[in-house]
């Protein structure tokens, strides 16, 4: 019986690393998104989504009404990831995605893998700013992609 209850007690300390964990990393996402949010005032929208395209943080920026539902987003998302998946053959040729930008007549739209020190990215992040920004490359590679590379040791695969 003792030794039953000592395993009890590992599964339950092991639950509980993990509870903490994930509550670690849900805590991580949501300060990440507000920071990439805070970067830039025509930032309107910013969600990370996991490697099959499931938001698992998002915010807006306040007092925006969005262009698209929450269930909208959630499917924009999960077939942004799929598309961009389709292109990952030809990574050897092209090089690795940095970023891509596509501009709607309302908003644009961005994906930028995010990769820790594994080849494949878990995470994604995915944003939408104002139509009418037209410095969206430099926002990106001079703001977004540097939070990313500082925080990304920071982004663990859920378990």
């Amino acid at each position: 019986m003792c030794g039953n209850n000592n395993n009890n007690n590992n599964n339950d300390d092991d639950n509980e690393d993990n509870n903490n964990e994930k509550i670690n990393t849900t805590k991580f996402l949501y300060a990440f998104t507000q920071k990439v949010l805070n970067s830039d005032g025509s930032i309107r929208w910013v969600g990370i989504t996991d490697q099959n395209g499931i938001i698992i943080n998002e915010r807006d920026r306040k007092g925006l009404k969005p262009f698209l539902t929450i269930d909208e987003n959630h499917e924009f998302a999960i077939n942004t990831i799929n598309r961009h998946k389709t292109r990952l053959k030809f990574e050897p040729k092209m090089g690795e995605l940095t970023y891509t930008f596509r501009r709607y007549t309302r908003m644009s739209r961005c994906l930028i893998p995010i990769t820790n020190n594994e080849k494949n990215p878990y995470y994604y992040l995915i944003l939408t700013m104002d139509f009418d920004q037209y410095d969206f490359d430099k926002i990106i590679t001079e703001k977004i992609i540097p939070l990313i590379i500082q925080e990304k040791e920071k982004f663990k695969p859920e378990s």
